[in-house]
């Protein structure tokens, strides 16, 4: 995909590196049982406020049915950032169909705390 292929309401849109460092947290978090797939599911966790970042697809058709979770993101203080491909989102969700947003969820005493507030800062250095 080019740079006009993504909506510019996507924002922030993760770089490649950081795209690859949240799949693989994605991906770890599911192994944890520390992720809640679907963009109804997400907006569950941030209603309860048990999200700890949520990653959105920028590739969803039509974006809108999520621009809903950046603005309950915003409420609730929970980091959010977009990734380019809900193929690649889907397959770090462990599910063979796309999807167009996860939340991890806070648990605690968690193997995964480190790498969650690591890439809490990167998605926040994203915003400034």
């Amino acid at each position: 995909k080019t740079e006009a292929d993504v909506n510019p309401k996507a924002y922030p849109l993760a770089d490649a590196h950081l795209t690859k460092k949240l799949l693989d947290l994605v991906q770890q978090s599911c192994n944890y049982k520390q992720l809640r797939k679907g963009a109804n599911e997400a907006t569950k966790t941030l209603n309860r406020g048990i999200s700890e970042f949520i990653v959105m697809a920028a590739d969803a058709e039509p974006l809108e049915i999520i621009l809903h979770l950046p603005l309950l993101c915003e409420d609730k203080n929970v980091p959010y950032v977009f990734v380019r491909s809900k193929q690649a989102l889907g397959r770090a969700c462990g599910v063979s169909r796309p999807v167009i947003a996860c939340s991890v969820t806070i648990k605690e005493g968690s193997q995964l705390k480190q790498q969650i507030q690591s890439i809490q800062q990167s998605i926040e250095r994203l915003l400034v």
